[in-house]
């Protein structure tokens, strides 16, 4: 299963040859297979749900056209754009019956998701996915669908697109840095999913290859007590809804193992490279190409 190509496309469009990840720290990027890094300067992208990122667009423009001049051709060129996690507002409903009719679902979803979003419902692009049901779920004959949701405030994604539209690229894919990660994941057993970039811990989890909780909050990335107040309570709340422990705990991002947790601990891996918290999502995206 591929949440990237199920659940992250704003748009569809063939592969395409240029893939950026942004991050506060710079843009990650594969161009015709090559990968690589340009930093930002302190303060260039403050990443926000809620207000425009952008905040200096000439560095930004500056270090696209360092990675990929323009040729000068009319055409624009097809890119996928892998926003930061905390751009964007990922969330699961769950529906004791959820109807077949795309119109019907999208008005649902609408409806229960725009009390969770700190904007307007009319103001973010949406984008959604029916899980399949769990082989528990299956064996119980439970009806119940879980949707993965995906929101982004129409400013803030119009101001990202804006700046590979001024570089020639048409960026006809947009997905987020943990979506894209998460083809790096492939073990089918109950385990968290921590990505830490600057000062924003993303926590995913998973069960049978399933997305069972999204988090993205706002940290102190120096402590370890911070992590461990949401870690814990993660792991007792994954173990109370799915009854059974998390097994494993996959970092991201992270210079140390944070102590005191009983679990096996492992890291994400790419075969492109090992992944960090500013490339995570391009080596996911390629993963899953």
């Amino acid at each position: 299963m591929s949440f990237l190509s199920q659940i992250t496309h704003f748009a569809t469009d063939p592969p395409p040859s240029h893939i950026f990840e942004l991050s506060e720290a710079g843009i990650a990027y594969s161009r015709h297979g090559e990968t690589g890094f340009q930093p930002f300067e302190p303060g260039t992208l403050a990443v926000s749900p809620v207000h425009d990122n952008v905040v200096r667009p000439e560095a930004v423009t500056a270090a696209i056209h360092r990675i990929a001049p323009s040729s000068g051709a009319k055409k624009r060129r097809p890119a996928a754009i892998i926003l930061p996690d905390h751009a964007a507002r990922v969330s699961l409903l769950d529906f004791d019956s959820f109807p077949a009719a795309p119109d019907e679902q999208q008005a649902l979803v609408r409806f229960r998701i725009k009390k969770t979003i700190p904007y307007e419902i009319d103001s973010a692009a949406i984008r959604y996915w029916a899980q399949p049901a769990s082989s528990s779920g299956k064996l119980s004959g439970a009806k119940k669908t879980d949707v993965v949701v995906v929101t982004v405030a129409l400013e803030v994604l119009a101001r990202y697109e804006a700046l590979f539209r001024g570089a020639n690229f048409h960026p006809g894919e947009v997905t987020t840095s943990a979506l894209a990660a998460l083809n790096l994941y492939r073990d089918q057993s109950v385990a968290v999913i921590a990505k830490l970039a600057g000062n924003v811990l993303t926590i995913v989890a998973l069960s049978e290859g399933r997305l069972k909780l999204f988090r993205c909050l706002e940290v102190d990335p120096e402590s370890d007590e911070d992590v461990l107040s949401i870690l814990l309570p993660t792991f007792a709340y994954v173990e109370d809804e799915l009854g059974q422990p998390v097994r494993k705990l996959v970092l991201c991002g992270f210079e140390h193992v944070p102590p005191g947790l009983n679990v096996e601990i492992t890291t994400l891996k790419s075969r492109s490279g090992s992944p960090s918290a500013f490339n995570a999502g391009l080596l996911g995206y390629l993963e899953g190409a």
